[in-house]
């Protein structure tokens, strides 16, 4: 039996084609999705031609969604959005930040994207600026800023003195290690956490 099988789209499909394309798909999606769902038809030439104007329909209707797209990335690309959070007083957040936040925030500024367009290059879990890219499409991407604050005052000077890797977790220092390996070494004799001295001129 065959892996594959041909059919004719009569309805659009996210991610595979519009009314009237025909398409090779896995026989176990046509079998258990396309064709259970009256998405697909076997293809003839009369079901094509009876599917002519429909398709007209969705081109037009695919052209005014592209040029939606296009006009909402380039307003899109440099925009910034704030999200709130609550978090502990290392800045850590109670939760993470996921695709449907962010495009639930973008929603609310008026810029309507799926969450999946939304391409976290990693998890959000504490205060801090990312910049995110939104994909609409192969060839429609924009970037974003997006500010994760927190919901109350926090103290700076705590937080200065942790490191986080890239997402988000706090690198751990054994008891004594030295924050900056170009730190200059005290001189024998000299008390811990003194200035070294100056040259002499």
């Amino acid at each position: 039996m065959s892996k594959t099988v041909q059919l004719l789209l009569t309805e659009s499909v996210d991610n595979l084609g519009i009314v009237g394309d025909v398409v090779t798909v896995r026989t176990g999606f046509a079998r258990n999705f396309l064709l259970p769902n009256s998405l697909a038809i076997t293809p003839t030439d009369e079901a094509i031609a009876a599917l002519a104007e429909k398709r007209a329909v969705a081109e037009r209707e695919q052209a005014a969604l592209r040029a939606q797209r296009e006009q909402m990335i380039s307003e899109l690309d440099g925009f910034e959005i704030t999200l709130q959070r609550s978090c502990n007083d290392l800045g850590m957040l109670y939760g993470s930040v996921t695709q449907q936040d962010i495009a639930d925030a973008l929603a609310e500024q008026g810029h309507i994207v799926k969450a999946r367009e939304v391409r976290l290059p990693h998890t959000i879990k504490r205060i801090d600026s990312y910049m995110v890219p939104v994909k609409v499409a192969n060839d429609l991407e924009a970037e974003i800023k997006v500010w994760v604050v927190p919901d109350r005052e926090l103290d700076v000077d705590d937080r200065d003195e942790m490191e986080f890797d890239n997402e988000g977790n706090l690198i751990e220092r054994r008891p004594g290690a030295k924050r900056d390996a170009d730190a200059p070494t005290p001189a024998p004799g000299s008390a811990p956490g003194s200035a070294p001295e100056a040259p002499s001129v």
